[in-house]
């Protein structure tokens, strides 16, 4: 019992984190029952027809999409300990609008530049945090040290990753990212600012 006799009960903080959290695992053992077959109908990007439905649904879907449990625990735990934080500041319909803007931006980049790549992973929306958290103390016309030095360490990290590293992760996908939570996170607290 604890807290004067107070039972401690859990707290649905943060409800689009946890949703998206809980979508990307479902996404995950559905990849794994139909043997990859619904992550590449539904959670993957790549080029195909403009007049099939599914192309669209990708464009938003892939970022529920991972290849591997590492590949989703590794998103996860980040957007687990930087998105509710997110979430308290900006509210859940902003937070969902940056996830949103996220997966459209890098699904179209990819769609148009790479189409022979397959993309999936929450990465960009994780990136796209890691900078919109680097800009939560940002005051009017003054930009927070710790941003500067994010964004030029992240995407510094990534520029180089993606000259001289060969993988199978999309260095674009983050750099695209980070400039999508950056951005709108300007936005987002520009608009706070001149409501008071």
């Amino acid at each position: 019992m604890g807290n004067g006799g107070k039972k401690i009960r859990l707290s649905f903080n943060s409800p689009v984190i946890l949703g998206f959290t809980l979508a990307c695992f479902i996404v995950l053992i559905l990849d794994k029952v139909t043997g990859s077959a619904s992550t590449r109908a539904f959670f993957s990007v790549y080029r195909s027809s403009l007049a099939s439905p599914f192309t669209y649904i990708r464009f938003f879907g892939h970022v529920l999409g991972h290849a591997s449990w590492d590949h989703f625990f590794g998103n996860i735990m980040m957007l687990l300990v930087v998105g509710p934080l997110l979430e308290e500041k900006y509210g859940s319909a902003n937070i969902l609008f940056v996830i949103l803007a996220t997966a459209l931006v890098t699904g179209v980049i990819n769609f148009i530049f790479f189409p022979h790549v397959q993309l999936l992973g929450a990465s960009g929306v994780v990136f796209a945090f890691i900078l919109l958290a680097s800009l939560t103390s940002i005051e009017e016309e003054k930009i927070p040290l710790t941003f500067i030095l994010v964004a030029l360490i992240y995407i510094g990290q990534q520029v180089y990753d993606g000259i001289f590293i060969r993988d199978n992760v999309s260095n674009l996908t983050h750099i695209l990212g980070g400039i999508v939570g950056s951005g709108l996170g300007y936005v987002m607290n520009k608009n706070k600012m001149n409501r008071y």
